[in-house]
């Protein structure tokens, strides 16, 4: 057990800044994941319309696109520590707000429709534009370059472990104690969160390599121009993006759940759990063994492999068939995940880590939230089950696409 630990995995484990840094992601995404499970089943209770779930998708990602790039200048030239400290505490804002509007519908009736709940998806996806490149980039910060591969690796696992804490616990304690009680763990998440984030060293403005006295938007083009001239960023970005785009059933869970699977809100905690359980089995795998031979295979792989678990997925009619489909593809995406970030990571200078960090976070957020759209769209003129096999089939074409226009992500190799 000891040689165990002695392993150069858990080298950047040993620093207590990361350790809180990692800590303060644990508990953010876990309230954040959480928050997301009670919101989908309570607008589904309240509309029983997949449509209202796909616009989930669309509220959330319109601020965040919009924010992103603005966010990633900053994040090169200001403390990202203090915007990510700043940024959280309105997360904070919105659980207090579902909190306070879920009170009057204990007794039948919710004030102002579901009014309330899209003004705090849609300030969950104007904070969130700004933390995904945030989060990037300082992490880039808080450790020595040889060590950036594990961190990214370290990173991805705690984000999968509160990915399946978060939404079990939403779900249980939604089912079990109520609506209240569940908006109130969240609030106490968040909370507990900034207090973490609070307690981290700081680490100071980016020191640049040179002085530059450029506008906004020249800065902003810059970071663009610097991801699209890298094939390795521009492909790796752009195959999850339309991947996961077409291929993510994850909004759909509360209809898939109600409807097909019959199962209440614990089995929906449950199955939004399962892909989180599978990623994180393989970032412990990836600890010790990532991929850095032939990387760009197990990329385009792995995403084949995600594709056809949500066509199985979408056909499937049984509870215990379905987890297992969501656990494999977790296991998948996580290969894409860790190789992704690690890419970034090693492809981009610090300088630059917060504009390409947010152009980064542009591609994942249209990939999630405008996939969300997609879904509840298609959903609503194809049916439930046709939509997700339609875009199980075009992750396939994407990656035959990717693979045959970007030659260079099937060489890559990160030794």
């Amino acid at each position: 057990m000891n040689n165990l630990f002695k392993n150069k995995a858990f080298d950047v484990m040993r620093d207590k800044n990361f350790r809180l840094f990692l800590s303060y992601r644990f508990f953010l995404t876990m309230a954040t994941l959480m928050q997301s499970v009670v919101v989908s089943w309570q607008l589904y209770n309240l509309t029983k319309n997949v449509f209202s779930l796909g616009l989930i998708g669309l509220v959330e990602v319109i601020p965040q696109v919009s924010i992103a790039l603005f966010a990633g200048h900053f994040l090169d030239i200001w403390d990202r520590r203090k915007i990510i400290i700043n940024t959280s505490v309105l997360l904070l804002v919105g659980s207090a707000i579902l909190l306070a509007y879920s009170i009057p519908s204990l007794h039948g009736f919710a004030l102002f429709g579901t009014l309330p709940i899209f003004i705090t998806i849609f300030l969950t996806g104007f904070v969130r534009g700004i933390l995904m490149p945030a989060h990037a980039a300082l992490l880039g910060q808080l450790v020595t370059r040889e060590k950036l591969a594990k961190a990214a690796t370290w990173n991805s696992a705690s984000w999968h472990i509160a990915a399946v804490l978060g939404p079990a616990i939403g779900g249980l304690i939604y089912g079990f104690f109520g609506i209240i009680a569940a908006y109130s763990t969240v609030f106490a998440f968040f909370l507990i969160s900034i207090i973490l984030i609070i307690s981290t060293k700081k680490v100071g403005k980016v020191v640049l390599e040179k002085k530059t006295d450029e506008g906004i938007f020249v800065s902003i083009k810059e970071g663009i121009r610097f991801v699209f001239k890298s094939e390795m960023l521009l492909g790796a970005f752009s195959l999850d993006m339309f991947a996961v785009l077409f291929g993510g059933a994850v909004a759909m869970l509360p209809a898939f759940a109600s409807d097909i699977l019959k199962v209440g809100p614990e089995g929906l905690g449950f199955l939004r759990s399962c892909p989180a359980i599978g990623a994180i089995l393989m970032s412990f795998i990836l600890m010790v063994r990532l991929p850095e031979h032939k990387t760009g295979t197990y990329l385009l792989w792995a995403v084949v492999g995600f594709g056809l678990c949500m066509i199985g997925f979408a056909l499937s009619t049984n509870f215990y068939f379905s987890a297992l489909l969501l656990f494999l593809s977790g296991v998948f995406d996580n290969v894409s995940v860790v190789i992704r970030s690690t890419i970034l990571q090693l492809y981009t200078p610090n300088e630059m880590r917060g504009r390409v960090a947010a152009v980064n976070s542009i591609f994942i957020g249209s990939s999630n939230e405008l996939g969300a759209f997609e879904s509840g769209s298609a959903a609503r003129f194809m049916g439930l089950v046709p939509s997700v096999v339609f875009g199980g089939v075009m992750t396939l074409v994407v990656v035959g696409f990717a693979a045959k226009m970007a030659p260079g992500i099937r060489k890559l190799s990160l030794k």
